[in-house]
């Protein structure tokens, strides 16, 4: 599966930045280059990943996420992690990593709120 990224602004003055699919060694790069081209149009609020969509991320794609917290963090610029999928949940946890994202709640999808 292939990584799509979108970015949009949001009421508060925040950046979310959502990618959808699986974030691997042949795409991580991606995200720290989405985080640094908002960087590069102003200094937002702060930066919110929706992970929510995330299919799939592996240890270079955890990489990625921590060289795009620091980068952000140079300009000042908190990174959160909002609404991530139950894999990537799982994968920051493991990694012990929660807290530095801001500790997000996994995401609950149509299935997991119905029991399913």
């Amino acid at each position: 599966m292939t990584l799509s990224i979108t970015t949009s602004t949001l009421a508060d003055g925040a950046v979310e930045v959502s990618p959808r699919g699986e974030i691997d060694v042949e795409n991580a790069y991606e995200i720290r280059e989405a985080v640094a081209a908002q960087l590069s149009e102003g200094t937002p609020a702060r930066i919110e990943l929706n992970m929510q969509h995330v299919t799939f991320i592996d240890s270079v794609g955890i990489s990625a996420l921590v060289a795009a917290f620091q980068l952000a963090g140079v300009s000042g610029v908190k990174v959160v992690v909002t609404r991530p999928s139950r894999f990537a949940h799982k994968q920051l946890w493991v990694t012990g990593l929660l807290g530095l994202f801001g500790n997000p709640q996994p995401h609950q999808d149509d299935a997991a709120l119905s029991g399913a």
